[in-house]
């Protein structure tokens, strides 16, 4: 099959996928970053991902790791249901379970709620909106986009690439895929309730440690600001190179429109007629040459479309996603254990107020038990703060563990600029001699003009 015929098929899921987002019922890397193979005897169980020996603080992962965890595919299938077309279905494929399952956004949905769950202190990604007014197949094709990058990072990810959620999602076949999902998470606690290090998380974290958070939390955000800026840049670049494809199509089609000309000559041009002639049929001739310059031009721009933006909104999404932490750590547990410590200097406050007033024994009792409890509250708001810095030390540490993909990101580019120029480059030169039959010189010899004087005056 022809890359072209692929295309092809492609652009007509995408439009199809289009048509059927308008009816979806209410209710969440491109071309691939290159990544070793996963050889066909591989366990898909949990074997290497395992906590480190020594500090359990301290990864031990390079990004080459992480990306052979597994590739996923998500392809767009529309499917029809009933008289109308009600969604879209993604068929999702795994390398690491060699599977293939049929999913639904709303599937994504549930097994990112499940995800934030089970993980609330982890880089959980965020997932692409669910629908806009008038979605059409941009859209359809940008939120494909997104849920593969999703997909691939939480595949990837060493705690969530050997939770059970994540082996539901991507191998059960079954058609109740978000039932199975809050089964597994129904009587299972989150992270710190099965984390053995959860309550011994503090003696692993250094003295500095919100010194630290917050230094890394600044560098993130100036990482984040810098790679959006870069990912626009590429985004404009890899436009104008299809932009460009279609005005050199056009500007082909517009020779061949000349060369197909079968207006007569008017009898005062019969003098020279057989020029214009020899010069519809060179232009008719040269139009075949543009539309080759147009499809390099539109394959350079789909390759940095694949192999450089969608790099790049892959990183941009794991950087969002440290952001995003950041903020639940803030406003969540750390929240969270503010008002409880407000809570039990009132309920202090009521005790002492009863002791001074010399009130019933019974409602001392009940307030001494009402401040045992929040006792207990406090310090187990206290124990999930410190284990939540401890994940965001680990997820701190697992953003530069992707930072080399700069090099993927900036090898790409220039890659894909080196062989766009070359293969423009050899059609460009094809073309030139077949120009010298558009140019009769003296004698009836046929050369292309020269370059007019810097100063504009041409000589007699």
């Amino acid at each position: 099959m022809t890359g072209r015929t692929m295309d092809q098929q492609q652009e007509a899921a995408v439009a199809a996928a289009a048509e059927a987002e308008a009816d979806e019922e209410a209710d969440p890397a491109a071309a691939e970053l290159q990544t070793p193979q996963v050889t066909e005897d591989r366990d898909p169980e949990p074997s290497r991902m395992q906590m480190p020996r020594g500090n359990p603080l301290l990864l031990s992962y390079t990004l080459q790791e992480l990306l052979a965890r597994d590739t996923v595919q998500v392809e767009l299938i529309p499917e029809k249901k009933g008289l109308f077309l009600k969604h879209v279905e993604y068929e999702v494929s795994s390398q690491r379970f060699k599977s293939s399952v049929y999913r639904r956004y709303n599937d994504f949905v549930v097994f990112h709620d499940m995800l934030l769950h089970r993980f609330p202190y982890r880089m959980v990604p965020a997932l692409p909106p669910k629908r806009m007014l008038g979605a059409d197949r941009e859209f359809i094709e940008a939120r494909r986009r997104a849920l593969k990058r999703f997909i691939n990072l939480v595949a990837r990810h060493p705690l969530f690439s050997e939770d059970v959620i994540l082996k539901l999602f991507l191998s059960f076949s079954g058609s109740d895929v978000q039932n199975k999902l809050k089964e597994s998470a129904q009587f299972v606690g989150d992270e710190f309730m099965n984390c053995k290090l959860a309550t011994r998380a503090k003696d692993f974290l250094p003295a500095d440690i919100q010194t630290q958070f917050a230094v890394s939390r600044e560098l993130i955000r100036n990482i984040y600001n810098g790679f959006y800026k870069l990912r626009d840049r590429a985004e404009r670049i890899a436009s104008r190179a299809i932009d460009n494809a279609a005005d050199l199509l056009i500007f082909g089609k517009e020779l061949s429109a000349l060369g197909s000309d079968t207006t007569p000559l008017p009898s005062w041009a019969t003098l020279n007629s057989s020029t214009w002639g020899a010069l519809k049929q060179a232009l008719k001739g040269l139009s075949v040459e543009f539309a080759l310059l147009a499809d390099k031009a539109a394959q350079q721009g789909k390759q940095e479309e694949n192999d450089v933006v969608e790099k790049l909104n892959l990183f941009l999404d794991l950087l969002q996603s440290y952001k995003d932490l950041c903020e639940r750590h803030e406003r969540g547990v750390l929240h969270k254990h503010q008002r409880a410590l407000h809570k039990y200097s009132l309920m202090k406050r009521q005790m002492m107020s009863a002791a001074v007033q010399n009130r019933e024994p019974e409602s001392v009792e009940q307030l001494e038990s009402r401040i045992v409890e929040q006792e207990n509250a406090i310090q187990t708001m206290e124990l999930r703060n410190y284990f939540s810095l401890y994940c965001l030390h680990q997820e701190t540490q697992l953003i530069h563990v992707y930072l080399p993909l700069t090099s993927h990101i900036l090898g790409a580019f220039v890659n894909s600029q080196i062989q766009g120029h070359k293969e423009m480059s050899k059609v460009w030169n094809d073309l030139k001699p077949k120009l010298s039959c558009l140019f009769a010189g003296p004698h009836s010899s046929l050369t292309p003009p020269r370059s007019p004087p810097e100063d504009g005056v041409c000589p007699h």
